[in-house]
């Protein structure tokens, strides 16, 4: 059985791709690689986005293993434009995963990058891995396992957050398990 955590990284002071974390996400990271510690982690995977590296690094110093950036983890560009009514947007995004909004990603577009990641993790031999991420990608990462995960989910996730997925042959489980 392979075992996927997906992390949601913590607290960070903005959205830039070098906003590093607050001083409660710090705090939160160490929580997170103690949290971690006796999950026989094999390899770890990041956004290569500072507030996803700095989440996971506690745990990657802990257990000695090497984080391995991946661009696929990155955080969907809703738009590349200032919208005054982002959240509007984004809720239809969500309802329209074609929707794809000036200098942005479709939900589409994000899921089968993030499909591609996912397949390309199934291929490996580790068993127990973890992959750090941001909200929205998070949410369509276990929408790929479970339908269900769509906009209201995303705004139920904490930072940080962990879920476990579990793949057993074709059948897939889904749990949140940080408190």
């Amino acid at each position: 059985m392979k075992e996927i955590y997906i992390v949601r990284h913590a607290k960070a002071e903005g959205q830039p791709f070098d906003t590093p974390l607050t001083e409660e996400g710090e705090r939160q990271a160490r929580q997170l690689a103690s949290f971690l510690e006796n999950r026989s982690i094999q390899a770890i995977y990041s956004s290569p986005f500072i507030r996803a590296l700095d989440t996971i690094a506690p745990f990657a110093d802990r257990s000695g293993l090497r984080v391995q950036k991946d661009d696929r983890l990155g955080e969907r560009v809703l738009s590349d434009q200032d919208l005054p009514d982002w959240m509007e947007k984004l809720k239809m995004s969500f309802e329209d995963f074609s929707l794809s909004l000036p200098g942005g990603e479709s939900n589409q577009m994000a899921m089968e990058r993030a499909r591609s990641f996912v397949d390309e993790v199934m291929g490996k031999e580790e068993e127990h891995i973890v992959c750090v991420s941001h909200g929205n990608l998070t949410t369509l990462l276990l929408r790929l396992f479970d339908d269900s995960y769509g906009y209201n989910e995303l705004f139920a996730l904490s930072n940080p957050d962990v879920y476990i997925v579990r793949l057993e042959g074709d059948r897939a489980s889904v749990q949140r398990i940080w408190e």
